[in-house]
């Protein structure tokens, strides 16, 4: 398999996913609940989900595809070319801002990362790599990370893991905050880390992300250096949803080691 014949194909794909998803702001958008009351889902995320299965499977029909909204197969391994799809991640951004919000995907090979992408939609900027040959964004390539204090780093965290919430132990969260130099919080987790793996932030915390919030960012993730797992410490998992922590080598094991506390 030539990876240079299937990243000309996904970043075309993406670019012209996401001029259609900004042509969508000239018509109704249709907004519905999943899981729960801020769960949410547009015709426009189906929409746009269907439209790269349709040209996946028209580039190779083979290509096994897992998307969030659940239009592509059943997937219950990574064996063979598996394609990760997020159609819009960040979709509140979308509906109330109409920016912050991206395309993010994932293209592995027997469940080794292969090609990573991450679209601002809005802004048409385009976080990528290719295993092995390193990430970049738009044309430039991203450099590898550099090592920092953790009293220097900013990073992202949603505000209620500081509040006593069922999965964390929030002092120890509370603790890290008043720790590092700042905090951010995006509203998409695509988002939040490809700053990171731009060094925009240094680093990023979830207690709770499904494998097409995390396929695409991880790859890039890997070709700067950045260190990727669940909050364990144990690699990501892409089949099932997963606490997530990515951040600078530097400051990785020490978030795990004294700040990160599950109950």
């Amino acid at each position: 398999m030539d990876l240079h014949v299937v990243d000309q194909f996904a970043k075309a794909t993406i670019i012209e996913a996401g001029k259609r998803i900004r042509d969508a702001f000239s018509y109704d958008i249709q907004v519905e609940t999943k899981a729960d009351a801020n769960d949410l889902v547009t015709n426009i995320d189906r929409e746009t989900e269907l439209f790269f299965i349709d040209k996946i499977k028209a580039f190779n029909p083979e290509h096994k595809i897992l998307g969030e909204e659940g239009m592509g197969e059943q997937i219950e391994s990574l064996e063979g070319p598996v394609w990760i799809i997020d159609p819009i991640d960040g979709t509140m951004n979308f509906i109330k801002q109409h920016r912050h919000f991206m395309i993010t995907i994932g293209f592995f090979v027997d469940g080794v990362g292969k090609l990573g992408y991450i679209f601002d939609v809005m802004n048409e900027d385009m976080f990528c790599a290719i295993e092995g040959e390193g990430a970049w964004y738009n044309d430039s390539p991203l450099r590898k990370l550099q090592p920092l204090p953790l009293e220097e780093a900013i990073i992202g965290i949603n505000a209620s893991w500081v509040s006593p919430n069922r999965r964390v132990n929030h002092e120890k969260m509370i603790e890290l905050v008043r720790t590092v130099r700042g905090t951010r919080s995006y509203g998409s987790a695509a988002m939040e880390i490809a700053f990171v793996a731009s060094g925009k932030l240094d680093a990023y915390i979830s207690m709770r992300l499904s494998p097409w919030d995390i396929g695409g960012g991880t790859i890039i993730a890997q070709e700067v250096g950045a260190i990727a797992t669940n909050l364990k410490g144990q690699p990501c998992n892409l089949l099932t949803q997963d606490t997530f922590i990515i951040a600078n080598p530097s400051i990785h094991q020490q978030i795990l080691e004294h700040y990160i506390e599950e109950k």
